[in-house]
């Protein structure tokens, strides 16, 4: 599973790659912790020419209370690409809430006897790529709050990520980037929802072994900008 990702750019770059009017001004994330739930960058089949930052960690319209979505939103830092139309907090917001989720990377760990190695992975066609994702919008009764929340696809491991991920062998869902207009489209059917629901290909994609435990400050000094 993918609860560990970095976006390295700024508003210029972010509205040149996903052709979004105004982005917001924002400060490159080096490392978001899915089990913080970070407010992360997204673009949303509701407002596709717009940049909004959302948290990491999918709170579903049903839930009661603030303990409970904040419970929950521990545990819905992904959802599987194979059960996302069947499990309760998913599957309403796979049907029209998708929205995709900028990226330069992300942080995996390799097993190795007791050691646990992490690594960088990123793709070698775009600076720039987007998870497939999906949003909720849940609202607190008891203030009126409104929580805008996502949720990161997973699949299964590609060879690349087999052997990077090699104790559960899944990977976040990186889309094709044009496949990305049509995730954010008015799509109907479990059909036309799941023909963007592939594998990326292992040879446009690379890892880097990290040295220090500490990701944000590798991050930093790799990809400062």
């Amino acid at each position: 599973m993918c609860f560990h990702y970095a976006y390295i750019a700024d508003k210029v770059k972010t509205g040149n790659r996903f052709g979004v009017t105004n982005p917001p001004e924002f400060e490159s994330v080096f490392h978001a912790n899915a089990f913080a739930n970070p407010s992360m960058p997204v673009i949303t089949s509701e407002e596709p020419d717009k940049v909004n930052y959302y948290n990491w960690g999918l709170v579903p319209s049903w839930i009661k209370s603030r303990k409970d979505a904040d419970d929950i939103s521990k545990k819905t830092g992904n959802a599987r690409s194979e059960t996302v139309f069947e499990k309760p907090s998913y599957r309403s917001a796979i049907k029209s809430r998708r929205c995709i989720i900028p990226a330069t990377g992300f942080f995996e760990w390799r097993h190795e006897g007791k050691e646990k190695i992490p690594h960088f992975v990123s793709t070698t066609d775009q600076e720039i790529f987007a998870f497939a994702g999906i949003y909720e919008h849940w609202t607190d009764k008891s203030t009126g709050e409104i929580i805008n929340s996502f949720s990161m696809l997973t699949t299964e491991a590609n060879k690349l990520m087999e052997y990077v991920h090699n104790h559960r062998k899944r990977m976040p869902l990186i889309l094709n980037k044009e496949d990305e207009k049509y995730w954010l489209s008015d799509l109907k059917s479990k059909d036309e929802i799941e023909k963007s629901i592939t594998q990326y290909p292992s040879e446009n994609m690379k890892y880097e072994v990290i040295d220090n435990k500490d990701l944000w400050e590798w991050s930093k000094n790799r990809f400062s900008m």
